[in-house]
Parts: C-alpha cells; sequence; structure tokens
C-alpha cells in the first residue's frame, strides 16, 4: 500500500518537499537562493598563488588563526626515518612463502601480527550466524 503512495507522490502531483517529509524521503541541503557569500567574506576567496611559493611553501599545513604557512626545508634538515615510512613492507602472503628463521626481527614480529589477525578474522567467521 506504502509503495503505490510514494509512486503517486512521486510522479509530481505534489511538489518534492512536501513527499519528502510526507514520506520520508532523505536528500542534500539546498544552499538558500538570496544569500551570497559566506561569513567570512575575504576570508573565503582563495589566494592566486605563483609557482614559485607552491613550491617552496606547504600551504594548508599552519592550524593556527595567527602565523604563517611552514617553508619546505631541504631533505638534510628533515630525520632519517621520515623517508622509511613510504617503503613498502611485504604483505602476509609474501612473509608465508619466507623462512621465519632467515627473517629479520621487524619482518617476523609483521608475520606474527599478521597471522595472528588472519586467524582471528577465520575463527569469526566460523563462529558467526549466519
Amino acid at each position: 500500500m506504502a509503495m503505490s503512495w510514494t509512486r503517486v507522490l512521486k510522479r509530481g502531483v505534489i511538489p518534492r518537499e512536501t513527499v519528502a517529509q510526507f514520506v520520508g524521503i532523505r536528500s542534500f541541503a539546498v544552499a538558500a537562493k538570496g544569500k551570497k557569500g559566506g561569513k567570512g567574506g575575504a576570508a573565503d576567496a582563495k589566494p592566486v598563488l605563483s609557482k614559485e611559493m607552491k613550491s617552496t611553501t606547504v600551504f594548508g599545513a599552519n592550524i593556527l588563526k595567527e602565523g604563517s604557512d611552514p617553508k619546505i626545508q631541504p631533505d638534510s634538515e628533515y630525520p632519517d626515518w621520515l623517508w622509511h615510512l613510504v617503503d613498502k613492507r611485504p604483505v602476509l602472503s609474501e612473509l608465508r612463502r619466507k623462512d621465519a628463521k632467515t627473517l629479520p626481527y621487524e619482518d617476523l614480529k609483521r608475520f606474527v601480527k599478521l597471522d595472528n589477525r588472519a586467524r582471528i578474522k577465520e575463527n569469526n567467521a566460523l563462529t558467526a550466524k549466519n
């Protein structure tokens, strides 16, 4: 019964906003037509940046109201561990193929963690109520 009413209401007999309130349909909010710009005024406008400024400054990294965005430093100014964050770490299947006795300590720790996680997921899948 409810399905037939929603079809009738959606055909355009009643305005869509009224249909959404009556039937309970969710949709995106629509901005007011009379209002132009936000509260901030000039703060909402994006500054025009030159290529030189883009290559020397980290824009958007300043979280304080007052202050400026930090400048990009030479690579020698950053700690060594920072460059290893993007290194690829071996996945569980790759670690299983290798001999556990020859693995470095960090890879062995990762293997134990990933294997334990896989066993827990497998046990949860077996005991799950379907």
